[in-house]
């Protein structure tokens, strides 16, 4: 075999997806990734509502931040910043808490996957000092980082046709 050849078939390797028209074996040295899934239930994922919407209850930002992972994205109801960072996150509870909101879910779909899961649907918030009820739709994806469920992504937005 010459030089090319040995650099093609190598290549080949590393790759871990090329064809081997020569009639060899194929390649042996393929990484395999395994993961070890995390067991969970639809109720198990609804109560990680119950835990966020718990922490909205302290009136503290901080407390309502740590339900997120590091690496996440909150798309908030009322601003049109995403917010991407802890403080950014921060900031947002700090003026979304003045009000004093508590969430009623109306409508949920669950989804389950390997160390991840979905809760998508329709909630209502009521605001205690304000006396306002708000109807919106919402998503929370959550990862499982090997201790507990975060939030890696939260989108929350009215329901647009007035009821």
């Amino acid at each position: 075999m010459n030089s090319l050849a040995l650099i093609a078939l190598t290549g080949c390797v590393v790759l871990s997806g090329c064809a081997s028209t020569s009639g060899g074996t194929p390649p042996t040295s393929q990484i395999t990734r395994t993961e070890s899934c995390k067991a969970t239930t639809e109720q198990e994922v609804a109560s990680l509502f119950d835990r966020w919407n718990q922490s909205l209850q302290t009136g503290d930002p901080h407390k309502v931040v740590a339900n997120y992972s590091e690496r996440s994205i909150l798309l908030p109801t009322v601003s049109n910043k995403p917010r991407l960072t802890p403080e950014e996150k921060e900031d947002y509870f700090h003026h979304f808490l003045e009000n004093r909101p508590s969430g009623n879910i109306d409508l949920r779909f669950v989804v389950i996957g390997c160390n991840t899961a979905t809760d998508a649907g329709l909630y209502t918030f009521t605001f205690a000092k304000t006396g306002a009820v708000v109807s919106g739709r919402y998503s929370y994806t959550y990862r499982w980082d090997g201790s507990k469920w975060l939030i890696t992504s939260h989108h929350s937005s009215v329901m647009p046709e007035k009821q």
